[in-house]
């Protein structure tokens, strides 16, 4: 964009910087960036950002076009179910809900839009349709909203603990009850921005599981059931009692487990969703399967306990 205005009135007199920032709708900083590269100046005289802008000069705006690398895009990331409302994707690990600051990789919302695939307009700029999420390092199963309706609806759905979330996690240790539930309020960590914790300045979560697999002392495979959907809260709650998921280094776990079982990541995956349909109110399932890395790492770990001569427990 080029083009040349005459210095308005109003800003005469003030720093060039002010009075950019002011003629183009820009930050001052970004002002001051123009200013210094030469995108704006003033015709017939050399001006710095904090000369001052004088009556009848002449500015000149020769904007540079910044290029914006496209969001790369999750061409493996399955559709398992679709209708005029919703979409149910089984989302890969390493792809995000949707993006936001400092994510540079793929998204489910972006990804979905790319296909074709109609989203309401319904919620935040940039996260339209989007009623719940799953982290960049969790796979599995994520609804999310094509029509109005739906997201009405499915907000209020999952707002109201009325849709059933069923994942699979495998943990460390031996967990001593076949099933219980933790009930513990999970906040921010004050150490890291990205870490939570159980505090009691928190917000309350509870996380019910039952036990599905036991290898030994080393790990236990679990169901697990939210009534709550706190940030990390599987994560957090489970590293609480003392039993980290596998590979989620960042709540603890055994590194030289992770690299004997070849995983790089917390082994969970969102494996079942049931909700009532928002439109004909019928009782919807939706399943998932392990994807290879858990899948391997699961048959890494009941390996490793045959050789033992241990024949886990179901």
């Amino acid at each position: 964009m080029s083009r040349v205005v005459p210095a308005p009135d109003a800003l005469v007199g003030a720093r060039f910087d002010v009075a950019v920032s002011k003629m183009l709708g820009v930050s001052r900083s970004k002002a001051a960036t123009l200013i210094d590269t030469g995108q704006v100046r003033v015709l017939d005289r050399e001006i710095t950002k904090s000369t001052t802008l004088q009556a009848g000069e002449t500015v000149e705006i020769d904007l540079v076009e910044e290029r914006k690398e496209p969001e790369p895009i999750a061409n493996d990331m399955a559709i398992v179910y679709e209708d005029d409302d919703v979409v149910v994707v089984d989302k890969p690990v390493g792809v995000a809900a949707h993006a936001s600051v400092g994510w540079t990789g793929p998204t489910v919302l972006g990804s979905l839009l790319d296909r074709g695939v109609h989203i309401t307009a319904y919620g935040a700029a940039g996260r339209q349709g989007i009623v719940s999420r799953l982290d960049v390092g969790t796979s599995g199963l994520m609804l999310v909203c094509k029509s109005d309706l739906a997201y009405v609806e499915m907000r209020r759905q999952f707002a109201e603990h009325e849709v059933v979330k069923t994942y699979h996690a495998l943990v460390q240790g031996n967990l001593k009850e076949d099933r219980a539930t933790i009930e513990a309020p999970i906040g921010r960590a004050k150490v890291s921005d990205f870490r939570f914790c159980v505090t009691p300045a928190g917000k309350p979560a509870i996380t019910h599981w039952d036990v599905m697999e036991r290898f030994g002392s080393e790990a236990t495979l679990v169901k697990v059931n939210l009534e709550t959907g706190r940030t990390h809260q599987i994560r957090v709650h489970f590293s609480s009692i003392g039993h980290p998921l596998v590979g989620d280094h960042m709540y603890g776990a055994n590194p030289v487990l992770a690299e004997d079982l070849n995983i790089e990541r917390q082994w969970l995956h969102a494996m079942q969703l049931e909700f009532r349909h928002p439109r004909t109110h019928v009782w919807t399932t939706v399943t998932s399967s392990y994807p290879a890395d858990l899948a391997h790492a699961l048959d890494a770990m009941r390996a490793r306990h045959a050789d033992n001569g241990e024949a886990p427990a179901r």
